[in-house]
């Protein structure tokens, strides 16, 4: 039995009148600091928790179960190799951003190199986030469009507006405090629902757990560790395990949006606290979705389900067509809830970085600065609104691999400056390092579409982030001159 669009937009409307009065109820008498740190007040448990969703995302809801077909457990070498940018990310970085007192992390640029790298920073993190968040609801969008609005004759461009209106209308007044608190709910509906899915499937199939390991382990799906194929295999271990420490120490470690979080916290020991147990939590739930996508293909094998041409489809096909009423509420609970745990924090994180690194919050008396940061608010919601109206247009790559190809690029100057003001103490022509962080990523794709012959057969995968860093930090060094 499906669920009929009307029962699934009501679910949808009941769940943000939920958030909107958790909104309401954390931030009355909220001031810009409590939008950009929440006072510095927020719970570490809380905090972690909530990062759990704001970290998985929409993309990894949908598109990692879609995933395994094509790359079976492959994934997971990456994430072993987050466990090691988390690592960095909470005994390097953090213990520098709470020294300096940081509200934007790209802070630390300005101190170290100077103002044309403190606002390259902050710009490409801009340009970043725009891109992550904008993937994430278009992958959002294009489901409540098919199964949803789409069936009551709603344009998708209406779809879309919905879908940002409704973050903008819970996040515009209380930012980061309001948002520690509707993360923890959405990451509880998003795990709520994997886990729920997965026991259904496995009713289904009459398997107990168990069971539905030992499937999963003997079908074609299961295969982890990838070592044969050597460099040039994408999916060779050495590569995704680098590749997932630099992604995670860029996307979260040199993220205004996950930093931002953590920087809420009472003292740098709780922040700390929190980066422990969220990557532990992380890790096995990134599991739990390769189990899901495994299960999914096995169960629309034995039951003759037709498997999507894009698979970032099969979840929400089998989840609302195939499976309980209740399976299918849970499932919209759960996309909601992945989708804006991430959305909602970026938009708070393009507002905050915006009105402190290229407004200057902190350093200049801002007349009428509330309303500054309101407009300011709506101004990137209507660039998210246009942005994923492109992606409808132009997109036809599966959504989880043109986000992490997207971030090799716009990420990889971040990781170069930082890496270069952490392990040398050069001084740089500050004024140039603009235009050494706008040709790495151009170089970065030239020498990715012509690697096999450039490079004897070697194919880039993620690890293209690397590259993109270490371009950066050659650049830098050629720019750069003994600081007596």
């Amino acid at each position: 039995m499906s669920l009929s669009p009307t029962i699934i937009l009501s679910v949808i409307l009941g769940y943000f009148l939920v958030l909107i009065v958790i909104s309401r109820l954390t931030s009355k008498g909220a001031s810009n600091k409590d939008f950009f740190n929440a006072s510095k007040q927020s719970p570490w448990y809380l905090v972690a928790f909530g990062m759990i969703g704001a970290t998985l995302s929409g993309v990894t809801f949908i598109s990692v179960p879609g995933w395994v077909e094509a790359s079976q457990f492959s994934y997971m070498q990456m994430v072993i190799g987050y466990l090691l940018g988390y690592l960095i990310i909470g005994t390097v970085l953090m213990p520098m951003y709470y020294k300096m007192n940081l509200t934007s992390i790209y802070g630390y640029l300005e101190e170290r190199f100077g103002i044309a790298s403190y606002k390259t920073g902050a710009a490409f993190f801009i340009l970043s986030r725009t891109i992550g968040a904008s993937f994430r609801l278009y992958l959002v969008a294009i489901v409540l469009q098919q199964f949803v609005l789409g069936q009551f004759g709603i344009p998708f461009w209406a779809t879309v507006l919905l879908t940002i209106v409704l973050i903008w209308v819970y996040t515009f007044q209380g930012g980061i405090k309001t948002i520690v608190y509707t993360d923890t709910l959405q990451t509880f509906c998003m795990l709520l629902a994997v886990i729920l899915t997965i026991i259904a499937i496995g009713q289904n199939l009459e398997l107990n757990l168990s069971g539905m390991i030992t499937e999963v382990k003997n079908s074609e799906f299961s295969q982890t560790f990838f070592f044969d194929g050597g460099w040039s295999d994408p999916k060779n271990f050495i590569k995704q395990f680098l590749a997932g420490a630099s992604i995670a120490v860029v996307m979260t470690g040199l993220d205004q949006d996950m930093m931002q979080k953590n920087l809420s916290c009472k003292t740098i020991g709780d922040a700390q606290k929190n980066m422990f147990w969220f990557s532990i939590a992380l890790v096995i739930a990134k599991m739990m979705f390769l189990f899901l996508g495994a299960l999914l293909f096995i169960y629309a094998g034995k039951n003759g389900i037709n498997i999507p041409e894009r698979t970032d489809l099969l979840y929400p096909t089998i989840a609302l067509n195939y499976l309980s009423p209740v399976i299918g509420i849970v499932f919209i609970l759960g996309l909601i809830a992945a989708a804006y745990s991430s959305a909602d924090s970026a938009l708070t994180a393009l507002t905050t970085s915006f009105c402190v690194d290229f407004l200057n919050f902190e350093k200049t008396q801002q007349i009428d600065a509330q309303k500054t940061r309101t407009m300011v608010h709506i101004g990137f919601s209507v660039l998210l609104f246009f942005v994923i109206l492109l992606f409808y247009v132009i997109n036809d790559d599966a959504v989880i691999s043109a986000i992490f190809k997207v971030a090799g690029y716009t990420y990889g100057p971040l990781l170069g400056l930082y890496g270069f003001g952490f392990f040398t103490k050069r001084k740089i022509t500050d004024g140039l390092a603009p235009i050494v962080c706008i040709l790495s990523p151009i170089l970065t794709y030239v020498l990715s579409s012509y690697s096999e012959v450039l490079f004897f057969g070697y194919k880039f995968g993620f690890e293209l982030l690397i590259l993109n860093g270490l371009i950066t930090f050659i650049g830098l060094w050629l720019i750069s001159k003994r600081n007596d």
